[in-house]
C-alpha cells in the first residue's frame, strides 16, 4: 500500500503581508531617515533646473557675502554673488552622476573578475586576484590624483579614476561569495545539467552573492561623493566654475574668519549626503541578513 503525502499549500496573501509587514517593522528609524535623505538627494539631482531658484553661475557682486535666510538667498551668496542654494543644487547632479558612475562600472567590473576568479582554478585565480591586490597597495587619493594628473581634469577622467581604485573592492567581495557557495548542491546540479560556465555564473552563482555586493554598492557611493569632494577641494576634480561641493568648500575656506557660512553650507551637505549612503548600506545589510528574515517570520 503507498502512502500519498499531500502537498503543502503555498502562504497565503495574508500570511506574506504580515511577514512583509513584521520584516517593515524591524527596520530600524535610522534606516528610513537614511532612505529618506537619499531620495531627496537624488529628486533633488534629476530635477535641478527646475528646484534650482537662480542661475549657478551667475554673478552678482553688488551682492556679495549675503547672509543666509534672506528672503532672496535661503542659504546666502558666495564670494562673486553667485547662489550658494543653487550651487548646492546643480552641485548634487555632479556628485551623483560622477559617484552612481564610478560606483556602477567599478560594480559590474569588480564583480565579474571576482566570480572568475572565485570559479575558476589556477593561474586565471592567481593572476585575476594579485592583480587586485596590487591595486589596493596604492593609496586612493595618491592614485586618483595621479590618473587626474596624468589624463587632465574632466568628469570622464574623474569617474574612471574613481571606478578604478573601487574595483578591488567589488572583485573581492565577489571572490570570497563565490568560493563559499561553488561547491554547494544547486551549482554543482547546474554543472551536472551541462549548463556554461557564464550561465552558472551569472544565473546561479551571481543571484545567490548579490546582497553583499549591494551593501558595497550603497557604501562605495559614500566614499566616491568623499574622494570626488577631496579632489575637487584639491582642485583636481571638476573644473571651475562648474558647481562641485568639494570646491565650494575650498573656495570657502578662504573667508572663514568673514562669512564662515560660504564654507560650512557646502561641508555640511557633504557629511549628511554621506552619512545617509553609509547608513542606507547599514540598512540594506541588515534587510538581507538571514538572521532578522528568520526573527520577521
Amino acid at each position: 500500500m503507498t502512502s500519498t503525502q499531500t502537498p503543502q499549500a503555498p502562504p497565503s496573501t495574508s500570511t506574506q503581508t504580515i511577514r512583509i509587514r513584521a520584516r517593515l517593522r524591524s527596520v530600524s528609524p535610522v534606516t528610513y531617515a537614511a532612505v529618506a535623505l537619499v531620495t531627496i538627494f537624488a529628486l533633488v539631482a534629476i530635477f535641478a533646473p527646475l528646484l534650482a531658484p537662480y542661475d549657478p553661475l551667475a554673478q552678482d557682486p553688488a551682492h556679495r557675502f549675503t547672509p543666509p535666510f534672506t528672503e532672496s538667498h535661503l542659504f546666502g551668496t558666495d564670494q562673486y554673488g553667485r547662489d550658494i542654494l543653487s550651487r548646492l543644487i546643480f552641485g548634487a547632479r555632479v556628485e551623483l552622476v560622477t559617484a552612481l558612475a564610478a560606483t556602477g562600472i567599478a560594480a559590474v567590473v569588480g564583480t565579474a573578475i571576482g566570480l572568475i576568479a572565485g570559479y575558476a582554478q589556477g593561474a586565471t585565480r592567481s593572476v585575476m586576484m594579485r592583480s587586485m591586490d596590487v591595486l589596493l597597495t596604492f593609496p586612493p587619493l595618491i592614485l586618483a590624483l595621479f590618473a587626474v594628473t596624468l589624463y587632465g581634469q574632466s568628469m570622464g577622467t574623474l569617474i574612471l579614476a574613481l571606478a578604478l581604485l573601487f574595483v578591488p573592492g567589488f572583485a573581492r567581495v565577489a571572490y570570497g561569495q563565490t568560493l563559499s557557495v561553488r561547491s554547494l548542491e544547486y551549482v554543482e546540479a547546474a554543472r551536472l545539467y551541462g549548463a556554461k560556465t557564464p550561465v552558472i555564473l551569472a544565473g546561479v552563482i551571481l543571484p545567490n552573492v548579490a546582497a553583499p555586493l549591494l551593501v558595497r554598492f550603497s557604501l562605495t557611493i559614500a566614499a566616491a561623493i568623499l574622494l570626488e569632494s577631496g579632489l575637487s577641494y584639491l582642485g583636481l576634480g571638476i573644473v571651475p566654475p562648474e558647481p562641485s561641493w568639494g570646491s565650494m568648500v575650498a573656495e570657502g575656506q578662504r573667508y572663514m574668519s568673514t562669512a564662515p557660512f560660504v564654507l560650512l553650507v557646502p561641508a555640511i551637505t557633504v557629511v549628511v549626503s554621506i552619512l545617509a549612503f553609509s547608513l542606507l548600506g547599514d540598512g540594506i545589510r541588515e534587510w538581507l541578513d538571514p538572521r532578522s528574515r528568520r526573527n520577521a517570520k
